[in-house]
């Protein structure tokens, strides 16, 4: 995202400075490049505060799709925690009482 970012400026940059390199150096009056100038560069900042907007939009949705993706991926963390203790618990229970049985029939051979 980052690097699309940074493509995208440095392309409006370049655009910027070519088109007021260009109109500097065309044979019109002083008035009538000033003119250009102050047309080109409005209209480059109306640009780039789209491209912004387009940006931010982008990584807003980027965002949003990536904590939903963790959301899911906590979910199924905690959902398959929750079955693994419920084995482990039954597996406890299960060695108490065969621990229990030994432990009566160790007390009647006594």
């Amino acid at each position: 995202m980052s690097n699309n970012g940074n493509t995208v400026l440095g392309i409006l940059a370049g655009t910027a400075v070519g088109a007021v390199l260009g109109i500097l150096f065309a044979p019109d009056k002083g008035s009538e490049t000033r003119r250009r100038i102050a047309e080109e560069a409005a209209t480059k900042r109306d640009q780039m505060a789209e491209k912004a907007i387009e940006l931010r939009d982008s990584l807003g949705n980027t965002i949003s799709t990536q904590k939903e993706n963790l959301d899911h991926q906590v979910e199924a963390i905690v959902s398959n925690a929750s079955y693994k203790a419920e084995d482990v618990i039954t597996t406890l229970e299960s060695r108490l009482k065969e621990l229990k049985d030994k432990n009566k029939n160790l007390q009647k051979k006594a």
